[in-house]
C-alpha cells in the first residue's frame, strides 16, 4: 500500500471570544488536511481493515453507507491509492449525488438496498449473505466501526501527542471529537490519559446500547442527524470567517456548537487547554446547498 499513517498533523490554535471568555485555550487537530479524499478520522479507521485485506491476500473491501457517506467516499479514495477494489452496499432508494458520482467514477461496485433491507445490516445473516457473494473481500462495518476501526482510531493519540510540541504545550486537559458510530471516541479513549468527550451527531438511540448512558457523550445533534437550522448556519459562517477552518453540517459544525455551550456553562476550569479533533467529512457539504463554504473545501 503506497501510504501509511501520518506522523504529524497541523494543530491550529482557535482564538474566539467564547473561548477567551471561558478563560481557556483551544486548538484544533486538522485531520481534515491529511489527504484530499481519505481525510479526517477515516484514514485511521480504514487502515487496519486494509492491512487485514493485504495479510489475507484478498481482492478488496466491502462496506456500506448512504448516498452522502463520508466513509464510502474515503474508502473509494483509499482504494484508488492502494490499487484494490471496493463493493458498496448503498441505503436506497437510488440517488444521483456528488458522492455517488465520485464512487462510480472511481470504479466502486454499487448495490442499492431498500431501507428495509438496509436495516438488517447489523445482523449476522445479512453480513454472511454478502460475504458469501463476495468471498474475496474483507467486510468493513458501517462507518469503519468494529474492533479494528477502534484500534485504528486509537492511533490518533500518538499523532496528537507529537503535534502538541508545535504549540509548546506539554499536554492538554480535555479532548473533543464528533461522534457517529462511536468508533473514534472509543479508540481515542482507550489510548488516552486525558478525558475524551464525544459530541453526539446522532440521537442516542442510534448508538449501541452499551454507549447510550456514557457520561462523556454529550448531545449535539440539534433535533436529528443531518438536520441543519439557521442558528447552525450562522455559527459556522462566523467560525469559518474568523478562523479560516471549514466545517461540515453533520459532524464538526454541530460538535463545535456543543463545545461552545459547554464552555459557556463553565464546564472546564479557567486555564484549561482543550483540543478539538477535526474529523473531516467536508465532501458532505455538497449535500447542503446553502452551507457556507471556504475556498479550501475540497469538492
Amino acid at each position: 500500500m503506497p501510504f501509511s499513517l501520518p506522523n504529524q498533523c497541523p494543530l491550529q490554535p482557535v482564538q474566539l471570544p467564547w473561548v477567551t471568555e471561558a478563560g481557556c485555550q483551544l486548538a484544533m487537530l486538522r485531520l481534515d488536511q491529511l489527504h484530499p479524499q481519505v481525510s479526517g478520522n477515516k484514514w485511521f479507521k480504514l487502515q487496519p481493515y486494509i492491512e487485514q485485506m493485504q495479510r489475507e491476500g484478498k481482492r478488496g473491501l466491502i462496506s456500506l453507507g448512504g448516498p452522502h457517506s463520508n466513509h464510502l467516499h474515503a474508502l473509494a479514495g483509499a482504494a484508488a491509492l492502494g490499487g484494490f477494489s471496493v463493493v458498496a452496499l448503498m441505503r436506497g432508494p437510488a440517488q444521483d449525488t456528488p458522492t455517488v458520482n465520485d464512487l462510480q467514477q472511481q470504479g466502486v461496485t454499487l448495490h442499492w438496498l431498500t431501507r428495509e433491507a438496509y436495516r438488517q445490516r447489523q445482523h449476522a445473516a445479512f453480513v454472511a449473505q454478502w460475504q458469501q457473494q463476495y468471498p474475496d473481500y474483507v467486510w468493513v462495518p458501517e462507518g469503519g466501526d468494529g474492533v479494528l476501526g477502534q484500534q485504528g482510531a486509537g492511533q490518533i493519540m500518538p499523532l496528537l501527542e507529537a503535534s502538541l510540541a508545535a504549540l509548546d504545550w506539554a499536554g492538554c486537559d480535555a479532548l473533543f471529537t464528533a461522534v457517529g458510530t462511536g468508533t473514534t471516541w472509543l479508540g481515542m479513549q482507550a489510548q488516552s490519559k486525558t478525558p475524551v468527550w464525544g459530541l453526539l451527531a446522532v440521537p442516542r438511540h442510534y448508538l449501541a446500547a452499551t454507549l447510550r448512558a456514557e457520561p462523556q457523550l454529550v448531545d449535539a445533534h440539534r433535533q436529528g442527524f443531518g438536520r441543519v437550522d439557521d442558528e447552525l448556519l450562522s455559527f459556522v459562517n462566523a467560525f469559518q470567517c474568523a478562523t479560516g477552518i471549514p466545517l461540515d453540517p453533520v459532524y464538526t459544525g454541530k460538535a463545535l456548537m456543543a463545545l461552545r455551550q459547554m464552555l459557556r456553562a463553565g464546564k472546564f476550569a479557567r486555564g484549561s487547554r482543550l483540543v478539538f479533533i477535526h474529523t473531516g467529512g467536508l465532501q458532505g457539504t455538497r449535500a447542503t446547498p446553502n452551507w457556507p463554504r471556504l475556498d479550501e473545501v475540497a469538492a
